[in-house]
């Protein structure tokens, strides 16, 4: 079996897609953040159903958090303490502790589809190691794991273009069997705005 496991940040106005509040504000910012989130979990629900954890910062006593635990069924947990590696490699290894396979997903993509995500735990529960979904900008939109080594998430150069491809080289290096989603784009940055209809967002 295969967990889905969301990482978000609770949708506080100024602390959440800070890099988005030239063009938007910081409370349109925040409400947009909340849209992504309320998206990737119809997603996910879609995809493995009674399967989804919420793993949310800084905790998960938000009501925003309480509010989704309500509307999709989902399991809150707290994201641990350290940088990001540290708290998606404790997320990973407390699925691989448990016999679990466990898929890792932001909320920045706009196109993240169900499809997508079965895909990716097919790809898992067939035995590859590794499954990672590349972000057009060089990052990662999620991370599967068969096997949760601690080298993936170490040291890495988090929120640059290099995170991708440093990952896939050490998880090859690591002798590990990887699969890879086609490249999906991230909605980070004033720009992006362009790309994406925010009315599909709701859908």
């Amino acid at each position: 079996m295969t967990r889905i496991q969301v990482f978000a940040r609770a949708p506080i106005p100024g602390q959440t897609k800070t890099r988005l509040i030239p063009a938007l504000g910081a409370e349109g910012a925040a409400a947009l953040h909340a849209r992504l989130i309320h998206r990737t979990l119809r997603v996910a629900r879609e995809a493995a159903p009674g399967r989804l954890e919420l793993w949310c910062s800084p905790d998960a006593g938000d009501d925003f958090f309480s509010a989704c635990e309500d509307r999709y069924g989902v399991v809150l947990r707290e994201q641990p303490e350290g940088d990001l590696g540290a708290r998606m490699h404790t997320a990973l290894a407390d699925a691989r502790a448990a016999g679990e396979h466990a898929l890792l997903v932001g909320t920045d993509c706009p196109v993240l589809s169900a499809d997508h995500l079965r895909r990716a735990m097919d790809w898992l529960e067939s035995g590859v190691d590794l499954v990672l979904g590349p972000a057009e900008d060089g990052g990662y939109v999620l991370i599967g794991a068969g096997r949760a080594e601690p080298d993936l998430f170490t040291h890495m150069p988090w929120g640059t273009e290099r995170v991708f491809a440093e990952t896939l080289a050490r998880a090859r290096d690591a002798g590990l069997a990887v699969q890879c989603l086609e490249p999906l784009p991230d909605l980070d940055r004033p720009e992006d705005l362009l790309r994406v209809n925010l009315d599909a967002l709701d859908d």
